[in-house]
């Protein structure tokens, strides 16, 4: 089995190779920075900007990780009523989805019209955007928990409240640890979607900015500041997973994560 540190080793080394052969593929073809510009100039302009970068990139983290916090409450608590019930996860599951279905552009407007642009928009759309994964995980989780538990637990004379704390809700945290990994990348979209619509903040607002200028660099800047705070944010709850539900993972060393 390939060891935690070689698996490691050949993630950095496949991304090192990507943006290798990006930067020689644009030397050799000579491709201009307007239509693609280089690796290393993208580093070069986020160097010389990051003192006016870096408040935007906190903006965009803070306005996510709000938006996020929320998602979470809201995804758990509906993914609790629509899970506990196999009647109103039948019923609530087409609405659910078509909420889904919904492009959070369009919600963007709406919520510009209810609260005026600036930060809550955006801390809505970033809610709006990465709850249904949370919800859809926590339902999933509770409605397929083995009958046999329940079973065990009703002869204990448990009520539902203790089969849910004891038995539905540790049920559901491997399904609710993998939602959240999926919904801090979506909830980051929701903020860039709603910055580069109706705010004059965030890393959404420098780019939209920057390519009215033309100013690709700094665009692919951006870009990889959200690349690298989604990474982080992923790593961070993949860390919490692996140490909070090792129990339901097969086959992992633990102690190499």
């Amino acid at each position: 089995m390939m060891t935690a540190l070689r698996r490691r080793f050949l993630s950095g080394a496949l991304i090192v190779g990507f943006f290798l052969a990006w930067q020689v593929t644009c030397a050799a073809l000579n491709v201009s920075d307007i239509v693609l510009p280089m690796p290393s100039t993208i580093l070069a302009t986020l160097i010389r900007d990051f003192p006016a970068i870096w408040p935007h990139a906190f903006q965009t983290l803070y306005t996510t990780l709000l938006g996020f916090a929320l998602a979470i409450v809201l995804g758990v608590l509906l993914g609790i009523v629509v899970g506990s019930s196999r009647v109103a996860y039948d019923v609530a599951n087409p609405l659910l989805v078509g909420f889904a279905s919904v492009p959070k552009v369009a919600v963007v407007p709406i919520f510009v019209l209810w609260f005026g642009a600036g930060t809550v928009p955006a801390v809505l759309t970033a809610m709006v955007t990465s709850v249904f994964p949370i919800v859809v995980n926590v339902a999933t989780g509770l409605a397929t928990t083995e009958p046999e538990l329940e079973d065990f637990m009703r002869t204990l004379h448990a009520t539902k409240l203790d089969r849910l704390r004891n038995v539905g809700l540790p049920r559901t945290m491997p399904y609710f640890f993998a939602s959240l990994k999926v919904a801090v990348t979506l909830a980051f979209v929701g903020t860039v979607i709603s910055e580069t619509v109706a705010s004059n903040r965030g890393i959404g607002n420098v780019m939209m900015i920057a390519s009215s200028n033309f100013d690709v660099p700094l665009v692919f800047a951006g870009l990889l500041i959200l690349a690298v705070l989604g990474v982080a944010l992923y790593a961070v709850f993949s860390i919490v997973e692996a140490r909070t539900t090792g129990w339901a993972t097969r086959g992992v060393d633990l102690a190499s994560l």
